[in-house]
């Protein structure tokens, strides 16, 4: 339980007194985000923002969980470098988008095929190694089979060894590239991705909590346990992750001081997708980041409504410049969003919960 402390509060510490330093950096470098001509009006006022503030987040998670391990005197485990490694490979990513619109002053950074190419990379990378790094108990830190609260009978080796193999990388590259977007769509306001995520990572606490006081194998657990290579490690970083989000909140809430930029929002969008993963509750995490699949639904119906009727749903999407667009205050819209997207994240909880005491 310590190690879990020990991440969350060095993760806090890092980005809470760290972030003023690249708010100064930043800021002498005139690194400030550039934004578009067609969004709400009030944005303007945003323009010249320091962005790229995503360096903070990442480097906070890695000293929080990598910290810990030290602290205490052991090694990470597979599961938590993979998530790490993840969230860090698409947060450089993220840093080049970000970084290529600075310097060119537009909102579109990197082109889409290199973008698209170097997302494959670290996604492909990530979804071999998940499935072929075995434990002392024989198991990985991904799964072949789909998972709900747990790993479901949809089992993908299935269709044999290497079909199987394929089919899991597309799954897992599929969530990464969902979750990656979806965080990124939701960044459009003060506060809004960030502190929305320091709630789905304290979600992902208990659960990883959960898994490892009930895992397969431990004496006086009964036959309801969890599979899970390396849940106090899954806790960890999901401790580290959700006190870097904390700690940079403090300075990217309204009115924001800086912005985590493509940098955070694709690291927070992997790291999520990587937890999902490794603690075998991928469908779960649809309905723990519910206010992210909101989000995403909005600008998907959005789209499909223009392009087949030539009609719009909603006034703007994704749906928080919808309400923007109605009148509703900036700090009013991220609240009430912060507030559905923890009832998201309580429900999914809970569920989990109380899928363990009905079996047992």
């Amino acid at each position: 339980m310590i190690n879990i402390l020990l991440a969350g509060a060095l993760g806090l510490g890092v980005a809470l007194f760290g972030t003023p330093l690249l708010i100064k950096y930043l800021t002498k470098k005139n690194y400030g985000q550039f934004i578009r001509q067609d969004g709400p009006a009030g944005h303007m006022t945003k323009r010249g923002t320091p962005t790229m503030g995503g360096i903070v987040i990442i480097i906070a998670t890695a000293v929080g969980y990598l910290g810990s391990n030290l602290i205490v005197w052991q090694g990470p485990s597979a599961s938590g470098w993979l998530v790490l490694c993840l969230a860090t490979g698409m947060g450089l990513i993220g840093f080049l988008d970000d970084f290529t619109k600075i310097k060119k002053e537009r909102s579109l950074g990197l082109r889409p095929t290199y973008k698209f190419i170097a997302q494959g990379v670290v996604g492909i990378s990530f979804a071999v190694l998940a499935i072929n790094l075995p434990g002392q108990n024989g198991w990985t830190p991904g799964s072949s089979a789909i998972s709900v609260l747990r790993d479901s009978s949809i089992d993908l080796r299935a269709a044999g060894a290497v079909v199987g193999l394929i089919l899991f990388i597309l799954w897992a590259n599929f969530l990464i590239t969902a979750w990656t977007n979806a965080v990124n769509l939701t960044d459009g306001l003060d506060g809004l991705a960030t502190g929305v995520s320091a709630m789905i990572f304290s979600a992902y606490i208990i659960i990883s909590l959960w898994g490892w006081n009930h895992l397969c194998g431990q004496e006086g657990v009964g036959s309801y346990c969890y599979v899970i290579r390396d849940p106090l490690d899954a806790a960890m970083i999901a401790a580290a992750l959700a006190g870097a989000c904390a700690g940079f909140l403090w300075w990217n809430a309204s009115p924001a001081r800086i912005f985590m930029g493509d940098t955070g929002s694709l690291a927070l969008g992997g790291a999520y997708a990587g937890l999902s993963i490794v603690t075998r509750t991928e469908l779960l995490a649809a309905l723990i980041g519910g206010l992210l699949v909101l989000v995403v639904l909005s600008d998907v119906i959005q789209i499909g409504s223009f392009k087949l009727t030539g009609k719009r749903v909603f006034k703007m999407a994704p749906l928080h410049h919808h309400f923007e667009l109605m009148g509703w205050a900036e700090v009013t819209i991220v609240i009430r969003f912060w507030i559905v997207g923890g009832l998201c994240a309580a429900i999914g909880v809970g569920l989990f919960y109380a899928e363990w005491t009905i079996l047992r």
